[in-house]
């Protein structure tokens, strides 16, 4: 589990194929590795990988053929440069929202503007994640935490601000970058409640709106 605050940009420094999947070795830069053992999980442009391997500058990711179909990480390339974030300490302040590391889809810039002191970005989501990212809500764009300003269709724009510019690699991307895009997680329960599933007792379906303290008992869920 993340924030989305980034902690430290660091870069790619070696990228090998193993067998149809891929390992990474990133160049953690200034994040300090101090309290990371192996097993841990490190947010890599939002993408939640496990270090296998720590190395002097950085650590050594397993990236899986699943991660590789739903990310950019298959043209990724040596001296690339990413958002890093180590997993959430319960101690931790919560200074982003709740972020789990797993990309629902592939955005595309598609407008860049200067807004005053920001840079503001226009984004176009996939169709079937578009309906999760709504106005003044939350998404997490290569693992940064952002505010959506509005929504048209399928495509948002946001405002990256001068210190979020500074300490992240947004402030490189042009018309055409592709991203990794986490919608909000409640947003995602919200839409499986409302979608009222039913409860199949043996060969009985019950419709949720007639599952009561009752209906449980009967089929012995309560006692």
């Amino acid at each position: 589990m993340f924030t989305g605050i980034i902690e430290s940009v660091g870069y790619i420094s070696a990228v090998q194929l193993q067998q149809g999947d891929m390992q990474l070795c990133v160049s953690t830069a200034a994040l300090d590795m101090s309290d990371v053992v192996i097993g841990d999980s490190i947010a890599t442009n939002g993408v939640c990988l496990t270090v296998i391997k720590l190395t002097a500058q950085g650590f050594w990711a397993d990236v899986s053929v699943e991660t590789l179909v739903h990310t950019v990480f298959a043209s990724i390339k040596v001296g690339d440069k990413v958002n890093l974030e180590k997993a959430l300490l319960p101690s931790s302040r919560m200074g982003g929202h709740i972020v789990t590391g797993h990309v629902d889809g592939i955005g595309e810039v598609i407008e860049r503007s200067q807004d005053a002191r920001s840079v503001k970005l226009v984004v176009r989501a996939q169709h079937n994640i578009a309906h999760y990212i709504a106005a003044k809500g939350s998404i997490t764009v290569d693992g940064v935490s952002l505010t959506v300003n509005d929504v048209q269709q399928t495509s948002f724009s946001l405002n990256i601000v001068p210190h979020t510019a500074q300490n992240t690699v947004l402030i490189d991307y042009q018309v055409g970058t592709k991203v990794h895009l986490e919608v909000d997680i409640i947003s995602r329960y919200l839409e499986r409640l409302l979608q009222k599933p039913s409860l199949t007792v043996g060969e009985e379906v019950i419709p949720e709106s007639a599952i009561d303290l009752a209906k449980l008992a009967e089929f012995g869920f309560l006692k």
